[in-house]
């Protein structure tokens, strides 16, 4: 079983990954590209790192960072107009490290963006045409981690990521138009703390999994409640069509036999709002 566990970006997601780690008796060390990200990082108690990823150099304080039974990829695409050509060339400066170094097994935290809106079902093998240029780049980057000669490489394309301190109702709050029938895919961050999680616990490697909760309710249903629970203007929703995709997780339930804490996002509402009456 993998004892040592490097995590590159310990942002929202990948800090929360490494506490679950650390409370599973994991050795963590953890990586922050910024001087107040690695100060917030290290009082964590996870073993902290500086590390950038350019496009032309990986800048590195200490390269026993990569001495790691398992290297979790969790930095996304910055926003950028070269996201494109970007990302993959801070990807490849990653691989071309990575073989230099005593590691074998690679874990991708990746995103549905790379489906298309194509108004259907989507499951691991749909990918290739998104439409987004963040999607784009993200797929470019899945396909440069499995090339790597020697490396098992596992990615985990997680809907959007919600829970805890981000509310959902920020994201529509106010606007009007918005197309209200179609379906979203989110995850709750402790779904998918867990899931990586169950991965490295059990190896699974050379495999794609989509993460999203499994149930999906309409745009309508799910911010018109997260804006009364939040108190901020409802959207104005149309009944208009929009493009949309409906992410398949049963691979992922079926494979490592997991079963979702919040199989709907309403379910994370329901909670949200009874904390929200507490304070």
């Amino acid at each position: 079983m993998a004892k040592k566990i490097a995590i590159l970006g310990c942002g929202w997601l990948g800090t929360a990954l490494g506490r679950k780690l650390m409370s599973n008796a994991y050795i963590v060390k953890g990586s922050a590209a910024s001087a107040e990200s690695y100060i917030k990082l290290e009082a964590t108690g996870i073993d902290t790192y500086h590390i950038k990823v350019e496009t032309n150099r990986v800048v590195i304080d200490y390269t026993n960072f990569f001495n790691a039974d398992v290297l979790v990829v969790c930095f996304p695409p910055a926003r950028s107009k070269n996201v494109t050509d970007e990302y993959p060339k801070q990807i490849r400066q990653l691989a071309y490290l990575v073989q230099r170094v005593k590691l074998d097994k690679i874990l991708f935290v990746s995103s549905t963006s790379v489906y298309p809106a194509g108004n259907a079902e989507v499951r691991e093998d749909d990918a290739g045409k998104p439409e987004k240029d963040s999607g784009k780049a993200i797929i470019e980057a899945e396909k440069i981690l499995f090339e790597i000669p020697g490396i098992q490489t596992t990615v985990v394309r997680f809907g959007g990521l919600i829970g805890f301190d981000r509310n959902p109702a920020r994201f529509l709050a106010g606007k009007n138009n918005v197309p209200g029938n179609s379906p979203v895919n989110l995850i709750h961050r402790i779904d998918a703390v867990n899931i990586l999680t169950e991965i490295i616990d059990k190896g699974i490697w050379g495999e794609t999994f989509n993460a999203c909760s499994p149930e999906h309710p309409t745009k309508k249903e799910f911010y018109t409640k997260a804006a009364q629970i939040s108190e901020l203007p409802a959207p104005g929703f149309v009944d208009k069509h929009e493009d949309y995709k409906v992410v398949n997780s049963d691979k992922l339930i079926g494979k490592l036999g997991y079963t979702f804490q919040y199989p709907s996002p309403m379910d994370y509402l329901k909670e949200w709002q009874e904390w929200a009456y507490r304070i």
